[in-house]
């Protein structure tokens, strides 16, 4: 009976090894599952030049409470002559 039970204990054990080395070792893409997803960053157009860049490398401009993102100064320069 003792025997039995030290085979059942061991079994169990190999399998919880088993599991635990096996599913941590297999390469591949992680799935999410949506709530640890996080966009980087986002695309905007700039009015100007109409080239799309990352909202957070552009020269933002606020003009009639809107925020407009420039893809450079010169672009954010050319606008503020064509709007005056």
């Amino acid at each position: 009976m003792k025997l039995l039970l030290l085979i059942i204990i061991l079994y169990l054990a190999y399998r919880a090894l088993k599991y635990r080395i096996f599913t941590s070792a297999v390469p591949g893409p992680k799935t999410s599952t949506g709530s640890d997803r996080q966009i980087d960053d986002i695309m905007v157009k700039d009015p100007v030049c109409e080239v799309y860049f990352p909202k957070r490398s552009g020269i933002s401009l606020t003009v009639d409470g809107k925020i407009l993102y420039f893809c450079s100064e010169d672009c954010k320069n050319k606008y503020l002559e064509k709007k005056t």
